[in-house]
């Protein structure tokens, strides 16, 4: 089994900060993550990224792998201390290249007995998820002991309860859904980060959500009540008369639940009606002779 560099995986020096470190995770699972990239080899890169975070994130890991590493060069044979626990297989799956340093300090007599790796993943949801709370599916990849002692992967499936409420970026502990404990020992968590799916409609800012709501000439400027889906439900929204292009409405509370939740901004945009047939002409035509309106005024046209 070859030596893994974590540092290089996540592009970072091995002097980055916990901060740095966090921050390159984020960022690089976002561009690979499965559900959203275009990347040929998106699902490999997760899974090293998720890997080497689930290392690096965990301060005595990363020590751990500091002090196991001063010897060591990516890409050539790991060579394991004389000490370390007899009941270790160092030629064991590179994949679960992890388990040599999660207990560095675990040289003791007697079997191995080892915590399980915690797991780090990410899931996309709908907009309305948050608003209403969801349950979704999830498959993952998980290191498990076969009848024979040695860690293999498998595939299992996991229902996941999204609460109201969660954020873009926000991780959700799955407490012992990470990976298997070595000689009995118990599961690690499986941290689950949010993101929301695209959608056109919207733009999310933290808890506050916007959206563009198209008004007919009419209503912008005498007034109007009129229904507009939001990710909570339709509701009912005053235009106040005299309203232009780009005013925004704010609806306090309709965004992101929380405490305190979001609010919901509309912005106002004015739809001009097609002048596609004689009538739509003649109306236009009588407004421009009969309104005196100059749009260029404030430019001194």
């Amino acid at each position: 089994m070859d030596y893994k560099d974590y540092y290089k995986t996540l592009g970072l020096e091995k002097t980055a900060s916990d901060e740095d470190i966090k921050k390159a995770y984020r960022k690089l699972i976002r561009k690979y993550h499965p559900d959203v990239s275009k990347e040929a080899d998106a699902d490999k890169r997760t899974k090293e990224l998720n890997e080497a975070y689930g290392v690096l994130g965990d301060a005595d890991k990363r020590a751990a792998y500091d002090e196991l590493g001063r010897e060591q060069r990516a890409g050539q044979p790991f060579r394991a201390p004389p000490d370390w626990p007899s009941g270790f297989d160092a030629s064991g799956g590179g994949d679960y290249f992890a388990d040599l340093f999660a207990h560095l300090g675990g040289r003791r007599r007697g079997p191995f007995r080892a915590r399980g790796e915690d797991s780090h993943a990410s899931i996309v949801i709908e907009l309305a998820d948050t608003y209403h709370g969801a349950t979704r599916t999830i498959a993952l990849r998980v290191a498990e002991p076969d009848a024979y002692g040695r860690v293999v992967t498998r595939e299992r499936s996991l229902d996941v309860s999204i609460p109201k409420g969660v954020t873009e970026g926000q991780q959700l502990r799955l407490a012992g859904q990470g990976q298997s404990g070595r000689g009995g020992g118990p599961a690690g968590d499986l941290y689950l980060e949010i993101h929301f799916k695209a959608d056109p409609r919207y733009r999310v800012d933290g808890r506050d959500v916007f959206a563009s709501v198209p008004v007919a000439p009419w209503e912008a400027a005498l007034g109007a009540h009129i229904d507009v889906p939001t990710p909570s439900g339709s509701v009912t929204v005053t235009v106040p008369e005299h309203s232009q292009n780009g005013r925004k409405l704010r609806l306090k509370g309709r965004g992101i639940p929380g405490h305190p939740p979001g609010d919901l901004y509309l912005l106002l945009e004015l739809v001009l009606p097609p002048a596609r047939n004689a009538r739509a002409r003649e109306l236009y035509e009588t407004m421009a002779r009969e309104l005196a309106f100059n749009p260029r005024q404030k430019m001194g046209a």
